[in-house]
């Protein structure tokens, strides 16, 4: 795959010359950032851009080390061995990306290990193999920092195992090229998006956990584009989305009629 085939990614300062970087010298990438800035687009990116196969695990409470690895299965009557998506990147080549490893149970983080250290290797208990890991293998993981809670945190033993990248909402005008690009709007009724943005982000921690994303505000405009209304468009995806409490959802609909008018 070339660079050209590459999923479209607006860089905001040296990260993709870092992730290459890492790549070359088999080192694991751990990127940290809000919901939405573009995290997993980055990876699709960069793995487009090297060239290499992508295998994107989402973590959750419920993803075992086998959900990584592999794991028996009846096929055909015979119990045959299949490999997970960890598995299949060290045994072929390519980039594991582990989307929101925070979430993810104690035991995967334990097979991760061993391949985030001099070693690069991925046993497998199971079928008693030992793989190492190929030139071309490399581990990335991302999580949201501001998830982060006592029960819910990854181990220093964990993060200083990794080259770290803190990745964080563009400035205006890069937002504002990512907007246009994604959604055709004019460049102006982008730049009215994210202006308002920009307000939305500043309630952050007073009656906001999250702050609005890029992901969303693309999606807003992708509906003006499509020709919703303004403010059904950002209520949908600039509102709804960020509260359930109603003099929350009521005081950013404030915003957006002060910013659109209506």
């Amino acid at each position: 795959m070339s660079a050209v085939e590459a999923p479209y990614y607006e860089p905001v300062g040296h990260e993709r010359e870092l992730f290459e970087y890492a790549f070359h010298r088999k080192l694991p990438l751990l990127l940290k950032g809000p919901t939405g800035c573009g995290k997993t687009r980055f990876v699709s990116h960069m793995a487009a851009r090297l060239g290499l196969p992508l295998q994107t695990v989402a973590c959750h409470d419920d993803l075992t080390a086998s959900d990584l690895t592999g794991r028996y299965l009846l096929q055909g009557g015979e119990t045959v061995w299949t490999d997970g998506p960890l598995t299949r990147a060290v045994r072929h080549g390519g980039l594991c990306y582990l989307d929101e490893v925070v979430e993810a149970r104690k035991d995967v983080t334990v097979v991760m290990h061993p391949l985030t250290d001099d070693r690069r290797v991925l046993p497998l208990d199971r079928t008693g193999e030992t793989l190492e890991a190929p030139e071309d293998f490399m581990m990335v993981a991302s999580y949201n920092p501001g998830y982060q809670h006592v029960l819910k945190s990854l181990k220093p033993s964990t993060r200083q195992r990794f080259v770290a990248l803190e990745l964080d909402f563009p400035p205006p005008e890069q937002e504002l090229a990512i907007v246009v690009h994604e959604s055709d709007l004019a460049r102006e009724r982008a730049r009215a998006l994210v202006n308002l943005a920009v307000r939305l982000r500043e309630l952050k921690g007073q009656d906001l956990e999250e702050a609005v994303s890029t992901r969303l505000l693309v999606y807003c405009a992708r509906l003006m584009q499509a020709g919703m209304p303004v403010l059904q468009a950002c209520r949908a995806t600039l509102v709804e989305p960020l509260s359930d409490d109603a003099d929350v959802r009521e005081g950013l609909m404030e915003t957006i009629r002060a910013t659109f008018g209506g």
